[in-house]
């Protein structure tokens, strides 16, 4: 596909993961059109220097007209679709955005990508829709069992994916990615939180014990990966998207304050999150497949990470004042 270079329109591109695959795409030379809602965890900051390559639309995915519309003007022959509600504490604090958003928001650019006739759709998905996992690894084949709005929200998500796909014809492919982290990542997420938190000398907040495991992706190979599965990826596939690099979140946790040089007592364990799964765990074979493989293992890119924080503190505070008037009206109406 890259041969000829064609226009992609990227719902979601002023997002964390999002983004990433902006630069990436619009460094080879792709024509890029970016559809952002702007929601709290969108800036565009994230893709300044490449507004001489990419087009962007403020939309919101759930109003079709105005998604109409920019499908008319710039006729995009390639869809990548990142926009989504993604934080699970906020899903099971108010499931309603995930619903309008994750699968009516997918519904509506579903059928506006048919309309127009679009080449190929690739939807971005989560490992949390297989559910948990105690031993081995979720395979593309895996049964979905969501545990929580968010997880559940993607599920079906990927089932309308699938439906298109089955009964239209449609030309969509399916990616499932682990946890990814690094630069530009919104402060509610574990790792700049934690990052964040540490700075400040403030406890860091820890579920229950922290003996969730977690498959970390550094976000550039999640990009990467995408990038290939939009170029080499089997209309009507599902891939998985993972590291192989599986830790402990107390292990995280604890990686990243020696990095910080912040002494281990900062740690506060808090009630767990209801419904919390223990382990999620990739079988990448079938990307692999095509030619891929994680380049940053978790030493470096925890290193890189915890400097870009250090870097852009001034960004991450910004985010947090927002973060913290969120949790304030929840905490009110709880």
């Amino acid at each position: 596909m890259r041969k000829k270079l064609c226009k992609i329109l990227v719902t979601g591109g002023a997002g964390f993961i999002g983004s990433e695959f902006v630069r990436q795409a619009a460094a080879l030379g792709y024509s890029i059109v970016v559809v952002d809602k702007l929601t709290y965890a969108g800036d565009l900051a994230r893709i300044e220097g490449f507004e001489d390559k990419i087009k962007f639309f403020k939309a919101d995915i759930c109003r079709a007209a105005r998604l109409d519309a920019i499908f008319k003007k710039e006729r995009p022959c390639c869809i990548v679709h990142f926009a989504a509600e993604s934080h699970v504490d906020r899903s099971i604090h108010d499931a309603a955005p995930f619903i309008e958003t994750n699968i009516a928001g997918t519904q509506i650019l579903l059928d506006i990508s048919r309309k127009y006739g679009v080449e190929k759709f690739v939807h971005i998905s989560s490992d949390e829709v297989y559910g948990e996992i105690k031993s081995g690894c979720f395979t593309e084949k895996s049964p979905m069992a969501p545990n929580s709005p968010y997880a559940a929200s993607k599920a079906a998500a990927d089932l309308l994916v699938r439906a298109y796909s089955r009964t239209h014809g449609f030309p969509a492919v399916i990616v499932r990615a682990s946890n990814n982290y690094g630069p530009w990542q919104y402060p509610e997420k574990l790792i700049p939180v934690v990052i964040l938190k540490a700075l400040n000398n403030q406890k860091v907040p820890v579920y229950a014990q922290g003996q969730n495991v977690r498959e970390w992706l550094y976000v550039s190979d999640c990009a990467k990966g995408i990038l290939l599965v939009l170029e080499k990826g089997r209309l009507g596939e599902v891939y998985n998207i993972g590291s192989g690099y599986e830790k402990k979140n107390i292990d995280t946790v604890k990686r990243l304050l020696t990095l910080l040089e912040k002494p281990h007592e900062l740690i506060a364990y808090v009630k767990d999150r209801p419904g919390h799964d223990l382990r999620y765990c990739l079988d990448c074979s079938k990307l692999r497949s095509l030619g891929w493989k994680p380049k940053i293992d978790f030493q470096t890119g925890t290193s890189l990470t915890v400097e870009w924080n250090r870097q852009n503190l001034g960004w991450l505070e910004s985010k947090l004042k927002a973060l913290s008037v969120y949790w304030k009206k929840v905490y009110r109406n709880t």
